[in-house]
């Protein structure tokens, strides 16, 4: 079994006229249908999926990670704040993070025993499978 990632692009559906406008790198942006989304990596083992995902500069606080019905959502909002006051100006500067990325877990996996660990900017998820789902080793059948 393999995990599937649900994508949510709102412009999909949108007709094929617009395709290449929203593609090209047009005025210097990757398109409307492109977030911030860290990469990921998603690695299956005998007894557990791992999702892997590179967000440096955040927080084990900053996400917020749920199964529900089979989907399991990462999240993240952070919002940064930096004023600067001088004599004769005031800068200040704004920066904001945010994302969600669903996954689709298959029926084999322990909905209930997920683990997730951020350390050097790698969240780190850990899926358990069920017992039934594990491969079993080969096993030869004598023939009587």
């Amino acid at each position: 079994m393999t995990l599937s990632l649900r994508p949510r692009r709102m412009l999909d559906d949108m007709p094929s006229v617009f395709s290449n406008f929203f593609d090209d790198n047009v005025l210097g942006f990757d398109g409307f249908r492109t977030k911030n989304l860290p990469a990921s990596n998603i690695i299956e083992e005998e007894n557990r999926f791992l999702i892997e995902m590179a967000v440096p500069g955040m927080k084990k606080e900053d996400f917020h990670v749920e199964v529900e019905n089979g989907i399991l959502t990462i999240s993240t909002e952070k919002e940064e704040k930096k004023e600067k006051k001088e004599k004769n100006y005031r800068r200040r500067e704004y920066n904001y993070l945010s994302f969600e990325r669903s996954f689709s877990l298959p029926d084999t996996v322990k909905q209930d025993d997920i683990h997730a660990r951020y350390e050097n900017g790698i969240l780190s998820l850990s899926i358990s499978k069920k017992e039934t789902s594990k491969k079993l080793p080969k096993k030869a059948i004598k023939i009587d």
